[in-house]
């Protein structure tokens, strides 16, 4: 017997299309003489069914990342020192960037007015890199994961999974395991 694993309007992510997506309906099987449906399926809307093994639910998904990295964001905030009218050459008139690192809206980066005023588009490139730094981090996990299980790669690809994993190695170590002089000097 199967029981549904998943419900509609759940937002899931389809392993063999290689995309998120939300299930439109829930599709039991039934057979004559079955108190319960044999098989279920679900329609995301990508033209086939797919089994309950083939996706993914979107809590799961972000587990499988780094957690406590998931939850970045870029918020705005209402410029307290400036209207709207006053800083129309802003990227956001009436707005500053945040980068929010918990999922309670709390943390993160937050700049100060004076530096955003000097140079706006400038802060609006650093908060949209700060909140894909999580994102970026497991690109460069992944292109070491795919140099290290790939025994015929060329030169240049097998130099650039090195540089990135030795940043990844620098963004993820921590900072009481670096001798006190390293970090004095750096």
């Amino acid at each position: 017997m199967a029981k549904a694993t998943f419900h509609r309007h759940q937002r899931v992510y389809v392993e063999p299309v290689g995309t998120w997506a939300v299930i439109d309906k829930v599709n039991p099987v039934w057979v004559k003489g079955f108190d319960e449906p044999v098989r279920v399926t679900y329609d995301c809307g990508l033209g086939r069914d797919f089994a309950a093994e083939e996706l993914t639910p979107e809590s799961a998904e972000k587990s499988k990342d780094d957690g406590h990295l998931s939850h970045w964001r870029l918020m705005r905030a209402r410029n307290k020192w400036q209207t709207p009218e006053e800083s129309r050459n802003h990227p956001f008139p009436g707005t500053y960037p945040i980068v929010v690192t918990d999922e309670n809206d709390w943390g993160g980066w937050r700049v100060p007015g004076a530096e955003y005023e000097r140079d706006p588009a400038l802060i609006e490139m650093q908060a949209r890199l700060i909140a894909a730094a999580p994102h970026l981090l497991k690109l460069v996990k992944d292109l070491r994961d795919y140099a290290r299980n790939n025994s015929e790669l060329d030169d240049d690809l097998i130099s650039l999974a090195k540089r990135a994993d030795q940043l990844r190695q620098h963004v993820e170590t921590d900072v009481t395991d670096v001798p006190k002089a390293t970090r004095q000097a750096g």
